[in-house]
């Protein structure tokens, strides 16, 4: 019998290309799951092959628990009564008990040798996965195998990967027999088929097909920065030199476009915007939102967005058929973009100017003449005016000094006040609401003075009602209200 298991598992590793270690594994796995079946299913059994002389031992083995958590006595045993056997036993080790071993001849054959064989094939798809991964090759090119529910089976050498349906160009007829590039968007090495999931629509993909394409992006001469992609239609792609003397974009389309037009042709038709990538983010989205002529850009670093100004001309160019130009310049510079027109801007900023004209005539105690002139110099808050450098303000030519320091007085006692009522109205707030993720103490505030103190309150709230009362944009409203609600629907699952 030992010489037998050497010789069954000598063959294997050779018939496999696998090391001895695995099958000598498959073939303990098939002896303890023999063993089980004599003894108890449920129980925990060991089998030791010694890989020298081929002969195996076999133990049925407990976890040690404390002793109010055992939940499966098959399988464990409380610390006290472990410790009766074994007396330097801890919890997390294991007791075994010797068991006979199981002949291998009268294993079920057939069974046995499905349990090697699968262990086996895991082994080997396991080390062809390890060694296609070691290569790095994120583009991967093979042939359409076969079709299943819609998805495309690519064989790339020994390797099978999976290419979804919803990752193929739409309109896209993959049949079998066609050659075909992909980006390897995932490895999922719990997948009981392909462990490798492709995309044909990811931005990476058209990232690397350019890399193939321009052999200055693989030397480091040219970067690709970003890309943004409507899969089939259009794309945008972000690119930077770092040779003053290389043109990007045109080292990018090639001679007579012959390097752009390879990529289109590999994504079916998909054109492609190549514009300039800038480390200055209002440059950049002006550059993005090409052929469109940006008139005047306003950065809003707190909200992360823009307001782009076009003329009416220009508008229709900047938001792009369905709103496709100025989704993809979103997407690939990360900046929310708003579009508007010379005339919406300004009223726009009629609106903003009268509210903060509102705030300044109120809380400052001045006429509307004093407030204007502070919005012409910049000032748009309280806090501005109260800690921005006194020689700044120095430089407002129709202020004199003692005005300065007054309002800066004024605006200073205001901002103390409010800050006094918004620890009184802490004080009023719920500790789960203050704990809420994206809460902080300004915020929670605002609410109690309105009313809201507790996370059901704020849960209560509709999004609409939440941005209205205290400022806060949509999205950030949206988070909120989620958040407080998540503990409903918890209770609910539990009832």
């Amino acid at each position: 019998m030992s010489r037998e298991m050497l010789l069954l598992v000598d063959a294997l590793a050779r018939e496999k290309s696998v090391d001895k270690d695995t099958v000598f594994a498959a073939l303990e796995m098939a002896l303890a799951s023999a063993t089980k079946k004599r003894i108890n299913d449920e129980a925990d059994v060991r089998v030791e092959i010694d890989r020298n002389t081929g002969t195996h031992e076999a133990f049925r083995r407990w976890l040690v628990v404390a002793d109010d958590m055992v939940e499966n006595p098959e399988q464990q045993i409380g610390v006290t009564a472990a410790q009766q056997q074994v007396a330097d036993v801890q919890i997390e080790d294991y007791i075994e008990e010797a068991l006979e071993p199981v002949d291998f001849g009268r294993i079920g054959a057939q069974a046995a040798k499905q349990v090697i064989l699968q262990k086996i094939r895991d082994a080997e798809r396991e080390q062809i996965l390890t060694d296609f991964l070691e290569r790095k090759e994120h583009l991967v090119t093979g042939q359409v195998k076969r079709m299943e529910k819609g998805d495309a089976i690519i064989e790339a050498g020994r390797i099978e990967a999976r290419l979804p349906r919803d990752q193929m160009i739409p309109k896209e007829n993959l049949r079998p027999g066609d050659r075909v590039r992909a980006w390897l968007k995932k490895v999922d090495r719990n997948a009981r088929g392909p462990q490798l999931i492709l995309s044909r629509t990811a931005p990476e993909f058209i990232m690397k097909l350019f890399e193939l394409e321009v052999p200055e992006i693989e030397d480091g001469i040219i970067e690709i920065r970003a890309a943004a992609r409507d899969p089939g239609v259009r794309a945008k792609i972000a690119v930077k030199s770092n040779d003053p003397r290389v043109d990007p974009q045109g080292t990018c389309i090639g001679m007579r476009g012959s390097r752009v037009t390879a990529v289109t042709n590999e994504l079916a038709g998909e054109r492609v915007d190549i514009v300039l990538w800038s480390a200055d983010p209002a440059q950049f989205v002006i550059g993005a939102l090409a052929p469109a002529e940006v008139q005047s850009i306003v950065v809003d670093e707190e909200k992360h967005s823009m307001d782009v100004v076009v003329d009416e001309n220009n508008l229709a160019i900047a938001i792009g058929r369905g709103g496709q130009n100025v989704r993809l310049a979103t997407e690939m510079t990360g900046w929310t973009i708003n579009l508007m027109t010379v005339e919406e801007s300004q009223q726009k900023q009629q609106a903003e100017s009268s509210t903060i004209r509102e705030i300044f005539m109120d809380k400052l105690d001045v006429d509307e003449e004093v407030a204007d002139i502070l919005i012409q110099e910049g000032f748009s808050t309280l806090e501005e005016i109260a800690y921005v450098p006194l020689q700044e303000m120095l430089e407002i030519a129709a202020f004199d000094e003692a005005t300065i320091n007054e309002l800066r007085d004024r605006a200073r006692n205001v901002l103390l006040t409010e800050a006094i009522v918004d620890e009184e109205q802490l004080d009023k707030v719920a500790e789960d609401m203050l704990n809420l993720d994206g809460m902080d103490k300004t915020l929670a505030a605002k609410l109690a003075r309105n009313g809201v103190c507790t996370r059901d309150d704020l849960a209560d709230l509709a999004v609409d009602e939440l941005t209205e009362m205290t400022g806060i944009d949509e999205d950030r409203a949206k988070a909120l209200i989620t958040v407080a609600r998540a503990h409903w629907f918890a209770d609910e699952q539990q009832q």
